[in-house]
C-alpha cells in the first residue's frame, strides 16, 4: 500500500500543486478566504442550532457521516433522502498522472463537504454548513483503470445483453462515477456542482440522474421504503453492520479488498399500465402482499416466503412467475444476495406523449461477487418475471467501488499505487 507523502498533507502548498495549470493562483486566494469564512458561518450555524434546540426543534442539517475509513461511505450507510449519480469520461489528454491529480482535488474537496467544510475554492461556502448526511462515493469504470496502467479485473464490463433490456446509451457506463447523496436536495445540488468544478479540467459529463426517497423525517429510519409502484423495496436485504453484510458486499481479498462492484439499472416503470392492474394482480406479481410487504404465503414483511405452499387447488400460493420467487431462485436450486439501495426518478414525460409520467426507478445494487451474486438473479429475472410487463431496463452501467482511504491518501490509492 503506498501512502502520500508528508508534504501532500499540507492543504495550501499540496493544493497550490494540485491546481497549477488547472484553477490558478487566483483560485487559490478565494479557497484560503472562503476558509476563515466557513468558521465564523460555523459558529453562526452552531448558534442557531442551540436556539433551534431550545425552541424544541429537531434539526438534522449538521449531521456528519465520515469520509475517510476501510470502506467508502455511502454504500453500508442509510439511504439518504437525495442522491445524483454522475456518469464522467476521462478527456483524451489526460493521463496516469492527471488522473491521479485529479482523484487528490475530488478526495480532498468530498472530505470537506461531507464534514460541513467549504470546497478549498468554493464561493459560496454558506451552502457548505449543513452536510445532512453528505457521503460522496466514487466508482471506477474499466477505463479509468486502463488509463492508469492497472489490471482491469475480468467482471468490470458492460452486462450481457437480457432480452428485456432497451437500454440507451447515453445512460450508460462511463470512465467515473461519483454518488453524491444526503437528505437535503440543496446540499446534493452544491457538492456536485463543486465536484464537477473540480473534475471538468479533466473529465466531461457522460450522464447525471437524480434520485428521490422519502424526506427525514417522514418515516422511522428503519422503515423500507416503498418504490413508485407501491411495494415496500429492499426487504430482504441484509442487515447494515451485521456480518452478513460484509459477506454479501464486500470484497475480501485482492487489491480491490474493502471494496464492492456496483450495478446501476435505470429501470423505467408503466405506472399508467400499473394504474389498470387490480389488487390481487399486483401481489401475484410480486409474490408479496403490498400493504404489508408480507409474503403472499403468510406473515409479515420480515417473514421467509414459504415456496412450496399450495392453495386448495394444488397451485404454488407464490406463482412461479412472481417476482421474489425469480430472484430468490428457488426453482433453480439456487439462493444468491445481493444488498440493495435504489432510488426514485420522476422526469417530464417526452413532448407530446400522452403518458402521465416518466418515471421509474434508479436501482442500485452492491455485492461482493458480481459474476456469482448479481448476474444469475438478472437472468433469472429477465428469463421470466411478471414485473417485466411494467418495468423495462434502459440504461446500465457497472464499477467498482474501491477501498476507503486514510486521511491524507486520496480514493483508489491502495488501487492505483
Amino acid at each position: 500500500m503506498s501512502r502520500a507523502r508528508d508534504g501532500d498533507r499540507n492543504g495550501p502548498a499540496r493544493r497550490q500543486l494540485l491546481l497549477a495549470g488547472t484553477a490558478g493562483v487566483g483560485a487559490i486566494g478565494v479557497g484560503t478566504a472562503a476558509i476563515g469564512l466557513d468558521r465564523s458561518l460555523l459558529r453562526t450555524a452552531a448558534g442557531q442550532e442551540d436556539a433551534s434546540a431550545a425552541a424544541g426543534v429537531l434539526l438534522h442539517g449538521s449531521e456528519t457521516v465520515p469520509f475517510h475509513g476501510q470502506h467508502q461511505a455511502g454504500v453500508e450507510t442509510a439511504a439518504q433522502a437525495s442522491a445524483t449519480f454522475l456518469g464522467l469520461d476521462l478527456r483524451e489528454h489526460v493521463d496516469r498522472e492527471g488522473l491521479i491529480r485529479m482523484l487528490r482535488l475530488l478526495t480532498d474537496d468530498a472530505a470537506r463537504l461531507t464534514q460541513g467544510l467549504p470546497a478549498l475554492a468554493d464561493t459560496e461556502p454558506e451552502m457548505a454548513t449543513e452536510p445532512a448526511r453528505l457521503t460522496v462515493t466514487f466508482g471506477f469504470g474499466p477505463g479509468l483503470l486502463e488509463r492508469a496502467g492497472t489490471e482491469v479485473p475480468e467482471w468490470l464490463a458492460p452486462l450481457p445483453s437480457f432480452e428485456i433490456d432497451e437500454l440507451e446509451p447515453e445512460l450508460g457506463e462511463g470512465d467515473l462515477l461519483l454518488q453524491v447523496a444526503a437528505d437535503d436536495p440543496l446540499t446534493v445540488s452544491h457538492a456536485v456542482r463543486m465536484l464537477l468544478k473540480d473534475a471538468r479540467a479533466f473529465t466531461a459529463v457522460r450522464w447525471v440522474q437524480h434520485g428521490f426517497r422519502r424526506a427525514l423525517g417522514t418515516q422511522r429510519p428503519e422503515t423500507t421504503q416503498r418504490n413508485l409502484f407501491g411495494q415496500l423495496d429492499g426487504s430482504a436485504n441484509p442487515e447494515l453492520g451485521s456480518d452478513h453484510f460484509s459477506e454479501v458486499v464486500w470484497i475480501d481479498d485482492g487489491p480491490f479488498a474493502g471494496g464492492t462492484s456496483m450495478v446501476l439499472r435505470r429501470i423505467r416503470m408503466d405506472l399508467d399500465g400499473w394504474d389498470e392492474v387490480d389488487r390481487v394482480a399486483r401481489d401475484n406479481s410480486t409474490g408479496t402482499r403490498q400493504d404489508t410487504g408480507g409474503p403472499l404465503s403468510g406473515g409479515g414483511e420480515f417473514d421467509e416466503p414459504d415456496f412450496a405452499a399450495t392453495s386448495e387447488h394444488g397451485f404454488p400460493i407464490i406463482p412461479e412467475f412472481a417476482h421474489v420467487r425469480r430472484a430468490r431462485g428457488v426453482d433453480e436450486g439456487e439462493h444468491q444476495e445481493i444488498f440493495r439501495r435504489p432510488y426514485n426518478y420522476d422526469v417530464p414525460p417526452p413532448a407530446g406523449s400522452e403518458a402521465v409520467s416518466e418515471a421509474g426507478q434508479i436501482f442500485v445494487s452492491f455485492q461482493a461477487d458480481l459474476l456469482r451474486q448479481f448476474l444469475p438473479i438478472q437472468q433469472r429475472l429477465s428469463d421470466l418475471d411478471l414485473l417485466n410487463q411494467w418495468t423495462t431496463p434502459i440504461g446500465s452501467a457497472v464499477f467498482v467501488i474501491p477501498p476507503g482511504c486514510a486521511e491524507g491518501e486520496y480514493v483508489g490509492q491502495t488501487v492505483l499505487e
